[in-house]
């Protein structure tokens, strides 16, 4: 499938900012189920320097510094890409969770692959207790395949906790998730990634869009789809495989990639620092339109 995507932010500040600088990752990756045909970004005021790198994931990004008084800020992302269907799998067969450390422990054949070794550790937002513990113990019988583990603590999600756009933002505990069972997709995929590492599966975190489907009857809005968020969990068998607890399934040819790595933390399409601005308000429009 090839897509359109258009991802517009804009900050109202009220006062003005006089200096501020920004991390974005906004650029989708190339990958082997997808390939970028073509991205740009777009920024008002036009920065005074503007450099575009690799983090420490191979995601890319964008460093801008923007030097005008302004009171409003837009940066506005346009790409297109093609997105190829996964592999099929056999999410039965492969290694048993219980034996990673065969692969990735001293002497196995994968200790020195640090790339995926650091995914198997909490991070910043994936802090687990023993309550997340617990819930991920059920998905996680001696004996079990990674990805079959994976695939059943996805479902397990989208069946036990409902989408809340109210409930939550990016300050609340995954603790406090799971206890009122209410979030969005970032949340979700937190909590994933948390019970996963409480048996240092490793697992990361993966930002990007997904293609929105309107109600029977109902016509896309512009500006109606969002920023979505998954989960990827390793296997020595079969490599990274994508799933999404928010809507229960493995990650297909309508998910689009753009960043990922251990949180949210790591891959915030804008973060920055600024002097001056006051209070601010923000506005995301985001469209992701299916060319063929």
């Amino acid at each position: 499938m090839i897509f359109d995507v258009n991802h517009k932010t804009l900050y109202r500040y009220s006062q003005p900012v006089v200096q501020s600088q920004h991390l974005t990752h906004m650029a989708p990756r190339a990958l082997p189920r997808q390939s970028v045909r073509h991205h740009s970004l777009i920024v008002e005021p036009a920065p005074a320097l503007r450099l575009d790198t690799l983090d420490a994931f191979g995601n890319g990004v964008v460093t801008l510094e923007i030097e005008v008084p302004h009171r409003e800020l837009i940066l506005h992302a346009r790409s297109t890409i093609e997105t190829y269907p996964p592999a099929e799998i056999d999410m039965g067969g492969g290694l048993p969770w219980d034996r990673l450390d065969e692969v990735l422990g001293p002497g196995g054949r994968a200790a020195s692959d640090l790339d995926t070794i650091q995914y198997r550790c909490e991070s910043r937002f994936t802090t687990a207790n023993q309550d997340i513990a617990d819930y991920a113990r059920l998905s996680l019988p001696p004996g079990r395949s990674v990805l079959a583990a994976a695939m059943d603590l996805t479902t397990r999600i989208f069946r036990d906790f409902t989408f809340d756009g109210s409930a939550t933002d990016i300050s609340t505990p995954i603790t406090q998730v799971l206890r009122q069972r209410r979030g969005v997709c970032q949340d979700f995929a937190h909590l994933a990634l948390a019970c996963l590492r409480t048996r240092r599966i490793p697992a990361r975190y993966v930002s990007g869009y997904i293609l929105t489907h309107p109600a029977p009857g109902q016509i896309k809005l512009n500006g109606a789809d969002a920023s979505h968020a998954w989960i990827s969990v390793w296997s020595p068998d079969f490599g990274w495989v994508d799933f999404d607890p928010t809507n229960g399934v493995a990650a297909h040819e309508e998910h689009i990639t753009v960043a990922f790595g251990r949180d949210y933390n790591d891959v915030a399409p804008i973060s920055g620092v600024l002097l001056g601005g006051g209070e601010h308000s923000v506005s995301v429009s985001v469209d992701v339109a299916p060319v063929q």
